[in-house]
């Protein structure tokens, strides 16, 4: 009888965990030691390169930076995107919530660009101090996403990028089915769905521009042939691809207030002419 208990008591433990999962209900998370090492690793695993240079296609697609110009790493993770921001000639400034992703990162690119450890929804910068900011797989593991994306305005000035894991994908549904059962980055991912995130962009901002393609319609990593396949317009317009990349173009919005004029009627005596 015992027994019997214990393996009902775990059956509705696993159901749980998969709802859990499925709904991608999380209070954020700080990656740790092992999961830096992992990251790193498969940030430079052949199979995935494809994949990342579609993610980096999509990003300058959408921000389009000039030299010169400023760019914030919201999540900088282990730093590769801080080296392709300053191979395009840009001022670079990266923050993670890991301080094992930032020394990661500072190893790799020196005093080249300035990094810090600092959280998403609680940025260290005055209001307007980059043109442009991107968030790439870093709302899925925050605890305040709406907050964090309310940060990431508050310091710019021109443009956002948002790249994160697609809800409605194939890839995505099996990552967090996959979490289930055994242990991975992903069991602390909120997936995210494009009119989810036009939802949070709209609350906060309004209706300004707003565009977004999709990548890894067919796998989470490319090879060459669906990687050129992938690269046309009409597929990445597709809401399905594993990755979602999302432009938002940032539209100053004024406050006004009536002010009180005093005014003196003149007292005038007489007739009025007719």
């Amino acid at each position: 009888m015992k027994n019997r208990d214990v393996k009902l008591g775990f059956e509705v433990f696993s159901l749980k965990k998969l709802v859990f999962f499925i709904k991608g209900i999380h209070m954020g998370y700080v990656f740790d030691f092992n999961d830096a090492i992992y990251y790193e690793e498969r940030m430079h695993d052949s199979h995935n390169k494809v994949a990342v240079e579609l993610e980096e296609r999509l990003m300058f697609d959408a921000l389009r930076p000039g030299r010169g110009e400023s760019i914030i790493d919201i999540g900088c993770g282990t730093g590769n995107a801080l080296l392709t921001f300053l191979d395009r000639g840009l001022r670079v400034t990266g923050i993670d919530a890991s301080p094992y992703m930032i020394d990661i990162a500072s190893k790799k690119v020196g005093n080249r660009a300035d990094i810090r450890r600092a959280f998403a929804e609680d940025l260290p910068f005055e209001d307007n101090s980059f043109n442009y900011a991107c968030l790439i797989t870093t709302l899925e593991f925050v605890e305040d996403p709406k907050k964090a994306l309310e940060e990431a305005c508050r310091v710019t000035k021109d443009k956002i990028f948002l790249g994160v894991l697609n809800r409605y994908a194939i890839k995505g549904v099996q990552r967090r089915i996959k979490g289930v059962f055994t242990r991975t980055i992903y069991n602390h991912a909120h997936f995210f769905s494009i009119w989810e995130l036009k939802d949070i962009i709209r609350s906060l901002l309004g209706d300004v521009p707003v565009s977004w393609k999709t990548i890894c319609q067919f796998s989470a990593s490319p090879g060459r042939f669906t990687g050129r396949f992938e690269q046309y317009s009409l597929i990445q317009k597709c809401p399905f691809g594993a990755f979602i990349g999302m432009g938002v173009t940032l539209v100053p919005r004024f406050r006004t207030r009536p002010l009180t004029v005093s005014y003196k009627a003149k007292h005038t005596t007489g007739e009025v002419p007719g």
